[in-house]
């Protein structure tokens, strides 16, 4: 979460940055915590002995931690290195990235308002953040569907938040894809076949992203992009069934293929 001044919770990945190293172990500062101070002791920092501790961690580099444990009372962050496996440091790295690259867009929002950026925070920021968990992924959001993010909120601020996310963030989207096989013995069938097409096409969602390409009698290929899996299955059944209903109603046959 953006700005965040607590404390991490046991088991959550941080991004550290390693400020000094020792036999022992490496002390970091928690890039994401407001720059607390963490510990990762020597028999965290690899899998099996570790002998020369700078192999594996060395000053200034940029690294990415499980939480151990937590002493807010005493400030004591205990964490380990080698608890992360490359996809969750690949994930977290570009999640922090994406995070700051929002810290930043709220500071063009925040000088567009003409006011600081703890003042959008106090207006906005905070309550985006309860709503979204992450500041980038409101920022995604609303480059997706504006006007829905401006019938959930109010303000002055919301079109210039809208107007930074749609100029700079490229909205999420997920795409599938099936084979769609249809026959049609009768002696118009090529005209039914296009008939099942359009019907499956007419069934799509209003501004739904389908296209139908032919590749080869008798299948064509559904695509289906949506911003989220699900809507992208439901688009895909829709779509499909009207299809495959008109061309069966119609003396043919056919079904869909999924890889």
């Amino acid at each position: 979460m953006s700005r965040a001044r607590g404390f991490p919770e046991d088991g959550e990945l941080v991004v550290c940055t390693v400020k000094s190293v020792k036999n022992f172990g490496a002390f970091v500062t928690l890039d994401e915590y407001g720059e607390k101070e963490g510990f990762v002791h020597v028999r965290d920092v690899a899998t099996g002995w570790v002998k020369y501790i700078r192999d594996f961690i060395r000053e200034g580099q940029k690294i990415v931690c499980k939480v151990l444990g937590v002493d807010s009372s005493k400030g004591h962050i205990d964490l380990s290195l080698k608890s992360v496996n490359e996809h969750q440091k690949r994930e977290k790295v570009q999640q922090w990235k994406n995070e700051k690259k929002a810290e930043k867009l709220l500071e063009i929002v925040a000088e567009r308002m003409s006011i600081s950026v703890d003042d959008a925070y106090t207006q906005f920021g905070n309550t985006i953040l309860d709503e979204y968990e992450t500041l980038y992924g409101a920022f995604e959001a609303v480059a997706a569907g504006p006007a829905e993010f401006k019938t959930e909120f109010s303000g002055d601020w919301v079109d210039f938040f809208v107007d930074v996310a749609v100029e700079n963030v490229t909205p999420p989207y997920v795409q599938i894809d099936g084979t769609l096989e249809i026959r049609s013995a009768a002696p118009n069938g090529v005209d039914v076949i296009k008939e099942a097409i359009k019907k499956g096409l007419a069934a799509a969602d209003e501004g739904a992203d389908v296209t139908i390409q032919y590749v080869g009698a008798p299948r064509y290929r559904i695509v289906i992009t949506a911003s989220e899996y699900k809507d992208a299955e439901d688009i895909m059944k829709k779509v499909s069934s009207a299809a495959l209903e008109y061309i069966i109603a119609n003396g043919g046959e056919g079904v869909l293929k999924r890889a």
